[in-house]
C-alpha cells in the first residue's frame, strides 16, 4: 500500500537523538522507539514541492512513535495511532502527512481504531511489529522456510497450546473465564478482515454480550511503505480482538454500547456487498447466513 520509494529518498531524515521524544524510550533489539516525535524533529528541510505554508503544517504532526536503528538514530519507520473520523480537516492533515513522509522516504504506520490508544496500546503493539519484522528479516536468510511470526505455537496465558503471537490471545482466553462466569452469552469472540483495493486493510472483531446484544470492534490498517511483519488484515483482525477485549473489561463498570445482532448481520452483508472493492474477494459468506453467532 502507497508509494514505493526508489533511490535516495531519505536525505532529509535526520538522526534522532537516545533521549529525544516526550516519554519513555523502548529499546528493542537492534531497534529503540521514540514516542512523541514531531515530523519537524526528524526532517533537516522542507522537502521539495511543499509551499512553506504546507510545510509548517505539516512539520507540526505528532507521530505517535518513531522507531529508529539504535546505534545510528536513523529513523526506520512513524506509527500514528488515529481514532475513526469523516472530518475533512482532519483527512486533508493525514493526506499531507503522506504525501510528506513519502517525499521523504520515512514508512508510515497507522492504526485507525476507536478503541485502541497510544498511550495504553501503543507501546505493545509497536514493539510487537518491531519484534515480527526482525523474526521476518531472520527467516529471509535460512534455507528452511519458517513458520510465520503468527502462527508460532507455544502456551497460552490460559494454558492451552496456541498462536502465541496472536495478539488478542489474552482477550479470547478472558472471554471464555467472563462466559464461565455468564457475564459473557457465547465465549467466542468472532471476526473478520477485508483488504479494500483503494484503502487500507480492515479487522473486526465481535462479542454476544447479552443474548441477540453484540460488541462490535472494527480497525484499520494503512501500511505506507512498510512491513509490519505478518499479514496486514490478519494483523488488523486481531487488533479488533484486543480492542474488543479491553471493552469487555468494562462490563462490570456499566455495559458497553451492544448492537443488535440483526444490525451486525446486515453490516456484513452489506461488506459482501461490496466485494467487487476487495482484493482477494469476500471470504465470509457463511456468515450472512447465520442467525447466531
Amino acid at each position: 500500500m502507497g508509494t514505493t520509494m526508489t533511490g535516495d529518498h531519505d536525505h532529509g531524515l535526520s538522526p534522532v537523538p537516545e533521549d529525544a521524544g516526550r516519554g519513555p524510550v523502548l529499546v528493542r533489539g537492534e531497534q529503540r522507539v521514540h514516542a512523541g516525535l514531531r515530523l519537524g524533529e526528524i526532517v533537516r528541510r522542507r522537502p521539495p514541492g511543499l509551499t512553506a505554508s504546507q510545510w509548517n503544517t505539516a512539520s507540526r504532526t505528532l507521530f505517535d512513535h518513531v522507531v529508529c536503528t539504535a546505534t545510528t538514530g536513523r529513523p526506520e519507520f512513524a506509527v500514528e495511532f488515529r481514532s475513526p473520523s469523516t472530518d475533512a480537516t482532519a483527512r486533508r492533515a493525514e493526506r499531507t502527512t503522506e504525501a510528506v513522509t513519502a517525499a521523504i522516504g520515512l514508512p508510515l504506520l497507522r492504526v485507525v481504531s476507536a478503541t485502541l490508544r497510544t498511550a495504553g496500546h501503543g507501546p505493545r503493539i509497536v514493539a510487537y511489529v518491531v519484534d515480527a519484522r526482525r523474526y521476518v528479516a531472520g527467516a529471509a536468510g535460512s534455507d528452511v522456510p519458517a513458520v510465520g511470526f503468527r502462527d508460532i505455537v507455544g502456551r497460552l496465558p490460559d494454558g492451552r497450546e496456541g498462536a502465541v503471537n496472536d495478539l488478542g490471545a489474552l482477550a479470547r482466553a478472558e472471554a471464555v473465564e467472563a462466559y464461565v462466569v455468564r457475564r459473557l452469552t457465547d465465549p467466542i469472540l468472532r471476526g473478520l478482515h477485508v483488504r479494500w483495493a483503494r484503502g487500507p486493510v480492515e479487522g473486526w472483531s465481535w462479542a454476544e454480550v447479552r443474548p441477540g446484544g453484540v460488541l462490535l470492534e472494527r480497525v484499520t490498517v494503512q501500511a505506507f511503505d512498510v512491513s509490519c511483519g505478518v499479514e496486514p488484515a490478519r494483523f488488523a483482525e486481531d487488533l479488533a480482538v484486543l480492542a474488543v477485549g479491553e471493552r469487555l473489561r468494562t462490563i462490570e463498570a456499566g455495559a458497553p454500547s451492544l448492537m443488535s445482532r440483526e444490525d451486525l448481520l446486515a453490516d456484513i452483508r452489506r461488506l459482501r456487498d461490496r466485494r467487487v472493492e476487495l482484493v482477494g474477494d469476500f471470504a465470509y459468506d457463511h456468515l450472512c447466513q447465520l442467525t447466531a453467532p
